[in-house]
């Protein structure tokens, strides 16, 4: 399926290198049926997941009996989907939905990110944990990893833009 990264932190672990998913959005927007959604469907990929969000029409049933008839009528249909895009691109594939101004993810991945932290860094999760903000370190430190990309929106956007220019400019250069 796919070559091997190299080293994760020079460790010796083999990680697997991510199958190119370029065409991920025009992929979905060609096969999800009409009528499903306002327009293509927003897609988002990284490395684990491709989260598929399409927006309903308005109707007039309220908006959870609404998501949830959704949700059932294309169970069927989003499964075939979702299996043949993990086929195709070695990812997981969640859905979603958005309606009147509100998104509602029907399955996402949660995954597991290995880090070492110095003990003033683990000090903060503790204190989030003591609290009762968070029930444990692995969930104060996904709340704090929201808490940085909400506030750090614009930042980071400029950030995977530079990274995007980078990539086109390799793509441009001199094979090896």
């Amino acid at each position: 399926m796919a070559g091997l990264r190299g080293r994760a932190g020079g460790r010796g672990v083999e990680r697997p290198e991510p199958v190119p998913a370029d065409d991920v959005a025009a992929w979905f927007a060609h096969r999800v049926p009409d009528g499903w959604f306002t327009g293509p469907p927003k897609v988002t990929v990284d490395r684990d997941e491709i989260t598929v969000i399409g927006a309903l029409p308005p109707s007039d049933a309220d908006r959870a009996g609404r998501i949830r008839g959704f949700r059932e009528e294309t169970r069927d249909a989003r499964i075939g989907l979702a299996r043949e895009a993990e086929l195709r691109y070695g990812r997981s594939v969640s859905w979603g939905v958005s309606l009147a101004g509100s998104t509602e993810l029907f399955t996402t991945v949660s995954v597991p990110v290995m880090t070492r932290l110095r003990q003033p860094e683990r000090q903060v999760l503790d204190t989030l944990v003591d609290s009762g903000v968070a029930r444990s370190r692995s969930e104060a430190l996904a709340w704090c990893v929201r808490l940085v990309g909400e506030n750090a929106d614009t930042w980071l956007a400029r950030l995977r833009e530079a990274m995007e220019k980078v990539e086109q400019i390799r793509s441009e250069g001199p094979g090896i």
